[in-house]
């Protein structure tokens, strides 16, 4: 097993980086509710889009709720576990109706939308990771 050097220990052990990484993990998601909710009838347009009018209000409330209540959650510390766990269902399922790649003909657009669904998958490992690190420091359950 490789051995970490004292200084780089010391700072993957810091709880400054810990809250950064957290702030770092869930900025999309924090910063898109607080701009959902600034203009909600963006949200509900945008909301709208993907699930047509009549399910535009209930879809826009609901992602601003999880992406407002899982970032604060989390980057709190507290019921990590499950705030990433939610961040980490809504990125999947946003994914797949936002970043339907398999869909699109353009090849830039194609491209650009592939590389979205990837990134998406990327955060929802970070969430996974937040997640099982959470539960090493707390083997309880309790936080």
């Amino acid at each position: 097993m490789d051995r970490v050097p004292a200084p780089i220990a010391r700072l993957l052990g810091s709880p400054t980086l810990a809250l950064l990484a957290r702030i770092a993990l869930t900025c999309a998601y924090w910063w898109s509710g607080l701009s959902k909710l600034a203009d909600f009838a963006a949200a509900r347009a945008e909301a709208a889009h993907f699930f047509g009018d009549a399910r535009a209000v209930p879809v826009a409330v609901a992602t601003i709720v999880v992406q407002l209540v899982g970032s604060g959650l989390l980057i709190a510390g507290r019921l990590e576990w499950l705030a990433a766990g939610a961040l980490a269902v809504f990125t999947a399922l946003a994914t797949v109706v936002a970043h339907d790649f398999w869909n699109v003909r353009d090849p830039m657009a194609h491209f650009q939308a592939l590389n979205a669904f990837l990134e998406h998958i990327g955060l929802i490992g970070g969430f996974a990771l937040a997640a099982m690190l959470a539960a090493r420091r707390a083997p309880d359950g309790r936080r």
